[in-house]
């Protein structure tokens, strides 16, 4: 059960982290993005979709990632 990661699980790992902490930090900082920059309230909205792509991706790359470490 703890068997080691091949290379390419451990980078579609961190890329699924770097992904989700990403889109965190776009979604938290959404708002202010859109402040500084003056631009409309749809832009805003465009940032969270962006941000909701990225957590849903990452949600099944890790998924796959965790089905296919599952069996080993």
């Amino acid at each position: 059960m703890t068997t080691p990661l091949n290379q390419t699980d451990a980078k579609q790992g961190r890329q699924a982290a770097i992904v989700i902490a990403l889109a965190g930090l776009l979604s938290i900082f959404a708002p202010a993005i859109t402040r500084t920059l003056g631009a409309e309230p749809r832009v805003e909205m465009l940032l969270y979709l962006i941000s909701l792509a990225g957590f849903i991706w990452s949600l099944v790359v890790t998924w796959k990632l965790w089905q296919k470490t599952r069996d080993k």
